[in-house]
């Protein structure tokens, strides 16, 4: 199992890093042993940080997660992923989200319909835009929602050795679910997700829909933003657990996420949780997490035994695990989660 970070978080673990923050993050992802940086799109451009990325490190994957699809054309996504592919040398993920109609529509301005089937589409144009680039086939799109006919040599990008970047989605319900298992390199699982549900729920309906395909799970990434409660002492693993209950309770109250605790038979809790977000009563909603709760969606410990833990509990289901901490994590308990996850990594190896 790989295990990878996040960047573009200030140091205080808000959005907004600097640009020197940001060097300084790719460099002790690399120093750490992290097998890859991710960016986000938040309140900062996604694919910006990336391309710091790319030229402070020449060993880490880098990848967005996610970028939102909707917001951009796909020959607009298309350009800038095709050009970190080729500036990274072929370490480029382009991880892809819909994101909601709401922001879609009146925070990007941009046109809105069912998202699963606009995504199929969508990546199907991107793919038919790389091909045109990479071998010179006259680009000739035309779907429901986009149509791309037009590529003179002009605008037509060199071709470069490392081809186009690998597509990942991410994915909740059923449908993007197939989608991505259909068309794409692997899928971004969100980060309000159990092993249970992982086990029962995600890793079948991919598996399925991969075999309806003649795809196989081997060729496919899944990738696992997990929430993790650690630091390196025990006044600052309370801060860290009061930080994720906080997390959980949030993504908890969300409709779109009931069905992952419905599957562990706490569906009364959704509903309570979202009639105390409604009146904006964090502290309560925070203080419904109890430990069965947090220790479901968390892997909660010291640095060390919370690497060892991370691939006891998810080898065979995820195949990169992103370190989820909503809360500032120093360097030395990053290094213990690092190498907690290797030790692991080795010991089953051995024994396999």
């Amino acid at each position: 199992m790989k295990i990878d970070a996040n960047i573009g978080g200030s140091i205080d673990g808000t959005a907004g890093a600097d640009l020197g923050t940001l060097a300084d993050q790719v460099c002790s992802a690399e120093d750490l042993g992290f097998d890859g940086v991710w960016s986000t799109e938040v309140s900062r451009d996604p694919f910006l940080p990336l391309l710091l990325a790319a030229d402070k490190s020449a060993t880490l994957q880098i990848g967005t997660a996610v970028a939102v699809a909707f917001a951009r054309s796909p020959m607009t996504m298309a350009t800038v992923a095709n050009d970190l592919n080729a500036y990274s040398r072929g370490r480029f993920v382009l991880g892809l989200g819909s994101q909601i109609q709401a922001h879609i529509e009146r925070r990007f301005s941009m046109p809105w319909s069912a998202p699963a089937r606009r995504m199929h589409e969508y990546i199907d144009a991107l793919h038919a835009i790389w091909r045109c680039w990479e071998t010179g086939e006259k680009l000739d799109f035309h779907g429901e929602h986009y149509r791309h006919t037009l590529m003179t040599p002009m605008f037509r990008p060199d071709p470069h050795p490392f081809g186009p970047p690998r597509v990942m989605l991410a994915a909740v319900g059923p449908q993007m679910t197939a989608v991505a298992a259909e068309l794409a390199d692997g899928l971004l699982a969100h980060g309000f997700t159990s092993r249970r549900y992982l086990q029962e729920v995600t890793v079948p309906a991919i598996e399925a829909t991969l075999s309806a395909h003649g795809r196989s799970r081997t060729d496919f990434t899944i990738v696992y933003p997990g929430l993790v409660v650690t630091a390196s002492t025990p006044q600052e693993r309370a801060i860290a657990a009061q930080q994720v209950r906080r997390q959980i309770a949030f993504y908890g109250a969300t409709p779109a996420y009931r069905d992952v605790l419905d599957l562990h038979g706490w569906g009364d809790l959704h509903s309570e949780l979202h009639r105390l977000s409604k009146a904006g009563d964090w502290a309560a909603m925070t203080e419904l997490i109890d430990d069965e709760i947090l220790e479901t969606f968390a892997v909660v410990g010291e640095p060390d035994v919370v690497g060892r833990e991370i691939v006891a509990r998810f080898a065979g289901l995820v195949d990169r695990f992103t370190l989820y901490t909503p809360y500032p994590l120093d360097a030395t308990a990053r290094a213990g989660v690092v190498e907690g996850v290797r030790t692991k990594n080795r010991q089953a190896v051995a024994g396999a």
